[in-house]
């Protein structure tokens, strides 16, 4: 079974117009409805750094989970992020971005990789004392535009640091658009019988082109979590001035429909979900 991640925290935060807290309280109703696994749904945050995301408290407030199985995921760059996330009942994820890019690392949340090692400590202390769970995003596991060292033992070396955390999700992530089939095969066959406690997924940001040839590659080297946003809205405003979208949701469920693999979610509600999103990022961007 497939399991999917619906990330409309990351495709409206590289939108220029701040969107209206109610509009973004309707469009994350609507996307409860669609019964996605886990939904990405806002961050803990500065509102310097990313100004769309402050109002996150408000709308998770008027969020509705009485009829849907998915399960709230919040993203966070720091320690304070964690604790105030923590004590939200209605949050069961916390997500923080690792990157094995020391630029990109300072750039995201201003610390080097020791020191987002020992935060990461810290934020699993939070998750276990208040029963959430945390998922890693290894950022520009795949690739930099900086000119930092990478390659595949980079990213395998960092995943045992993981391990030494007792991380039990991790998503690699494709932060600029940047991975080749090869290397997607390469790392996620190598880690997922490596590590079968941890539950590894795919979060590429990629152009129009080239979504199937990343998503097949994971696929074929095991991998069963993805996440998407609808219409590939989005990507890392952190990462560079370009931005490259997010992996499309309805091209990761055909993909999944085609190999009929199982998927849990409500094609109807999925669809007026998508044709809703229009009101935003027509709109806002």
């Amino acid at each position: 079974m497939i399991k999917l991640t619906e990330c409309p925290r990351d495709a409206l935060q590289g939108l220029h117009d701040f969107v209206p807290t109610e509009l973004k309280i309707k469009y994350l109703n609507f996307l409860l409805e669609v019964q996605f696994d886990i939904l990405d749904f806002g961050s803990f945050v500065s509102p310097k750094a990313i100004p769309q995301m402050k109002d996150t408290p408000e709308v998770l407030d008027h969020l509705d989970l009485n009829a849907s199985k998915s399960k709230l995921l919040a993203i966070v760059a720091n320690l304070r992020g964690a604790i105030e996330a923590a004590s939200h009942t209605k949050i069961e994820y916390i997500g923080y971005p690792f990157s094995i890019s020391p630029t990109f690392q300072m750039r995201n949340t201003n610390s080097n990789l020791e020191e987002s090692i020992r935060l990461l400590e810290d934020i699993q202390e939070v998750c276990l004392k208040n029963g959430k769970k945390l998922i890693v995003y290894l950022s520009m596991a795949f690739g930099n535009p900086y000119g930092d060292p990478w390659n595949a033992d980079i990213a395998l070396h960092w995943i045992k640091q993981l391990q030494a955390l007792d991380i039990s999700f991790v998503a690699l992530s494709d932060t600029i658009g940047v991975a080749q089939p090869d290397n997607i095969g390469y790392l996620f066959s190598h880690l997922i019988p490596a590590y079968p406690h941890i539950q590894f997924g795919a979060h590429f940001h990629t152009r129009k082109d080239s979504w199937q040839e990343k998503l097949e590659a994971a696929y074929i080297a095991g991998c069963r979590r993805f996440d998407g946003a609808i219409k590939g809205y989005g990507g890392c405003p952190m990462a560079k001035d370009e931005l490259t979208g997010n992996m499309p949701t309805e091209n990761i469920i055909q993909f999944c429909l085609q190999r009929q693999e199982e998927i849990s979610i409500d094609l109807a509600k999925f669809e007026h979900a998508m044709n809703f999103s229009n009101h935003i990022f027509d709109l806002y961007h």
